[in-house]
């Protein structure tokens, strides 16, 4: 199947939070807060002890209730930052793949979690992944509830990111690499689909 037969579909959440941009830029690169999003129903655990220091660029885990495995999936994060309509948007964006599971099915994955400041000093949150693949439709429904769920703790969870951002020792570096194109099975500008780590 080539990218042009692919019915792209996504789920997206755009709100504010009451932490800071630069709070909420250094919460998008902290294990911690990754792994805190989905749990407990979700808890995310990296496959190797190389991983531990930062889920960015590694695979992962995932467990329901930590307890049966339901996956695992690649994490390629990058930076981004881009001019908006006079404002600066901050963007990570994760252009891994599932690798095992159900959201296995699908053969495009493109996450973008963008922060950008608000006049009052907080952030203005976008949350948006666009997927494809066989699987997509059927998975609509369950993404989309994640999201909801995914939106909630954010929400929760960013009262604290302005304190623990104190504690930092200056501001989080842009990465200067790009990451390829999200996974696209049938695409040359695809990374293609690897194989689970043993």
């Amino acid at each position: 199947m080539t990218t042009t037969n692919l019915k792209l579909r996504h789920v997206q959440l755009k709100f504010r939070i009451s932490a800071s941009a630069d709070a909420a830029w250094a919460a998008l690169h902290s294990p911690v807060v990754l792994t805190a999003l989905y749990a407990p129903v979700i808890v995310v655990e990296p496959l190797t002890h190389a991983d531990e220091g930062s889920l960015l660029h590694s695979a992962v885990r995932l467990r329901l209730f930590g307890r049966l495995t339901v996956g695992t999936q690649l994490i390629g994060a990058y930076d981004e930052v881009r001019e908006h309509h006079g404002e600066t948007v901050r963007i990570l964006r994760d252009s891994g793949i599932p690798l095992t599971g159900p959201l296995s099915s699908l053969d495009v994955w493109d996450h973008r979690m963008a922060v950008s400041e608000l006049p009052d000093g907080r952030a203005l949150w976008r949350d948006r992944l666009v997927f494809a693949g066989p699987g997509s439709l059927l998975l609509l429904p369950v993404l989309w509830a994640a999201w909801q769920w995914r939106g909630w703790r954010i929400r929760r969870l960013s009262r604290t990111w302005d304190r623990a951002a104190e504690d930092l020792h200056g501001p989080v570096p842009l990465s200067p690499r790009r990451a390829p194109r999200p996974g696209r099975r049938g695409s040359r500008a695809g990374s293609g689909r690897p194989k689970p780590p043993a």
